[in-house]
């Protein structure tokens, strides 16, 4: 992305896997179709930006089990291309889409930048590699890398997102059942997506900014809270019907994070509490139709 003022220029380049050039309408960004594990289409791309904003990646955790191979090309490799051509295009800024939960495994919560890593999954143990390859980049070669830690991201425009909060609302909207993995007492740090492109944007632009940031809520919800939250948002003419199936092997537990260090360097605040941010996002799916949707039953 070329620096503008007062605003950002955005080029994106990705590879339509799961999002496509129409979901940018309005943001005034170019569009690049491309794959980061094709080098030189990448450096085409790259090579007149200032800074770049890497969130390419294979983020299922449950995929990365079933083929860890696939994981490591798209995770490891593809940030590895990232990085290389960065410093070889004479970038320094590079901010990077880390993850909390899935580096720290079951690890006690609340956790933060200074627990040690115990992923136990290959997405995990991807994104663990991708922060290593950072720290280095920027102790060898002077380059200001910054990795963010995302706990569990929800809001609109998630419609093609497998993670709890889309998943949930997209099944209800069309009549299906919710299947929760284990009793619902699992927690999850869910935090809204504006208060992380917020955190993004200062990452990118504060000169002090570098290494490792957990970014999330601050606190966690079970599933079974946000189940709750659910039913009051979608109200009483919708029937939301849960299964509950044995836990998943390879599945975090709990994400609960703290977030002081991006509080007191990136002056990062979450706003959005679990109740709006839910509701925002369910009337967004409502609104934009990208699910289709049963008649509803009666009360």
């Amino acid at each position: 992305m070329r620096r503008e003022q007062p605003d950002l220029e955005l080029t994106a380049f990705d590879n339509e896997t799961l999002g496509n050039e129409a979901d940018l309408a309005g943001t005034g960004a170019q569009f690049i179709r491309g794959d980061i594990l094709d080098k030189e289409l990448l450096r085409s791309a790259m090579k007149s930006a200032d800074a770049v904003v890497h969130l390419a990646a294979d983020t299922r955790v449950m995929d990365s089990i079933e083929n860890p191979e696939k994981n490591f090309q798209v995770n490891v490799l593809g940030s590895w291309n990232v990085l290389t051509l960065a410093r070889e295009l004479g970038i320094e800024r590079v901010v990077c889409a880390s993850t909390g939960g899935a580096i720290m495994g079951n690890t006690p919560p609340p956790y933060d930048e200074k627990s040690v890593p115990r992923p136990i999954s290959p997405y995990g143990a991807s994104k663990l590699a991708m922060e290593g390859y950072c720290s280095a980049f920027s102790g060898a070669y002077g380059m200001r890398c910054v990795c963010l830690r995302f706990s569990n991201i929800y809001g609109p425009y998630s419609h093609r997102k497998e993670s709890v909060v889309a998943k949930f609302i997209r099944e209800v909207l069309e009549g299906r059942d919710l299947v929760v993995y284990g009793d619902g007492s699992q927690r999850r740090d869910l935090v809204f997506v504006e208060d992380i492109a917020q955190a993004i944007r200062t990452a990118l632009e504060n000169p002090s900014a570098q290494g490792v940031y957990q970014l999330g809520y601050g606190r966690s919800s079970s599933l079974n809270e946000l189940l709750d939250i659910l039913r009051e948002v979608a109200g009483r003419d919708r029937q939301i019907n849960v299964e509950y199936r044995g836990f998943r092997t390879g599945e975090v537990l709990d994400t609960t994070c703290r977030i002081d260090h991006a509080r007191s360097e990136l002056g990062y605040e979450p706003r959005i509490d679990l109740h709006e941010g839910v509701s925002r996002t369910w009337r967004w799916f409502l609104d934009s139709g990208v699910v289709s949707q049963p008649a509803v039953t009666g009360a």
